[in-house]
């Protein structure tokens, strides 16, 4: 038996809903029922006034930098420990990203140290909800507010989190979802960016499509191709339709691993902290020595098991692809260095049933035990 890290859950609800945006031949541009009722229906359940839907969190971190004239040599805080699309958004602009260290308690981004890092350069901060748990954005947005800086939420794996009962992705001047095949929604590919600024959405819209004005063929900005098709648009519809259930069960799996893996020695479990909902994308653990086993060999042993897994992000000072850029800047950072050596999330399928979690359970006791 194989227990795969992550499986889509496409229902027939979804299955009837890109059937009927076919039919209506919402295939292509931004015409149709379904992208809009998306937007809105999206932009509403994080609290916010405007949504503009593209085709990947990637690209929705991309249109969010450009909006937010993001200009050459720019610097801009980031978390250190996520995945390399936020810092892409960074580089393809010209911009500097300066990671930020993770603190050891949500492995989110160390807000002790944000002011410390802000220089004359900085205009920006995109921090990470990473693996569900939210960042203590009335934290981030007094520090922001205080320096004048612009905060663009990277919110691909916090759908529906919470803030002391405010969701993610309603705190920063705009926020960035992913509805890849393993967020909490999908729509296979897809993003969105929400937003409470006007005038920020209808520059969003207009670059997320070719920079299209009057007469059409006439472009005064340098836009994108990022729009959605309206069949995925119907598909996110479908999903949004019972993301609540989808969040509770993402719950259960945790809570479930909680309660069996609560008493091995060496692994720290994922937090919640009192003042925040997690969502829980993925069940993430660190492995201590006094498991018995290091990180990559308990995922060997896992693997052999079938049961799969993923490392932790590589974090950013520590990414070839970012080493070129001028005025980057490198230096360890023992947080986000210790959790990619030591960082693992387990099987995550919000269907997972309590039988395949002990079965997990039970083979990391075991290995253990040794």
């Amino acid at each position: 038996m194989k227990i795969p890290v992550f499986e889509p859950v496409v229902e027939q609800d979804e299955i009837d809903a890109v059937v009927a945006a076919l039919k209506r031949g919402e295939i292509s541009g931004n015409f149709g029922e379904a992208l809009n009722e998306f937007e809105t229906r999206f932009a509403e359940y994080c609290g916010c006034k405007y949504g503009i839907a593209t085709t990947s969190g990637t690209t929705a971190l991309q249109l969010a930098v450009d909006a937010a004239s993001i200009q050459p040599g720019d610097e801009v805080l980031v978390s250190a420990c996520t995945n390399i699309a936020t810092a892409l958004c960074l580089a393809h602009s010209n911009a500097v990203p300066v990671p930020v260290d993770s603190e050891n308690i949500t492995w989110n981004l160390n807000l002790d140290l944000v002011e410390g890092l802000i220089g004359p350069k900085t205009r920006a901060i995109i921090p990470v909800h990473l693996y569900g748990h939210p960042v203590d954005m009335d934290r981030l947005m007094e520090i922001a507010h205080k320096h004048h800086l612009i905060v663009i939420e990277d919110a691909a794996e916090a759908h529906g989190a919470t803030v002391r009962g405010r969701k993610v992705g309603s705190f920063g001047d705009m926020a960035c979802f992913s509805f890849y095949a393993n967020k909490i929604i999908t729509t296979g590919e897809g993003g969105m960016v929400v937003t409470n600024n006007e005038k920020l959405a209808e520059r969003l819209r207009l670059l997320r499509n070719l920079g299209f004005t009057t007469p059409r063929f006439r472009h005064e900005v340098l836009g994108y191709n990022f729009r959605m098709t309206g069949y995925q648009a119907a598909m996110g519809v479908a999903q949004l339709n019972k993301i609540e259930r989808i969040i509770e069960e993402k719950r259960r799996v945790a809570h479930t691993y909680n309660r069996y893996l609560n008493d091995v020695p060496g692994l720290q479990l994922p937090a919640e902290l009192n003042w925040a909902r997690n969502v829980y994308w993925m069940y993430a653990i660190t492995v201590a020595p006094e498991f018995g086993l290091s990180r990559d060999q308990l995922t060997a042993k896992l693997a052999e098991a079938g049961i799969e897994t993923r490392t932790f992000f590589c974090p950013m000072n520590q990414q070839p692809c970012l080493q070129g850029i001028p005025g980057f800047r490198a230096d360890p950072l023992p947080i986000a260095d210790h959790l990619w050596a030591t960082g693992l999330y387990l099987p995550s399928t919000h269907t997972l049933s309590e039988d395949h979690i002990r079965t997990i359970a039970d083979t990391i006791h075991e290995l253990h035990e040794g």
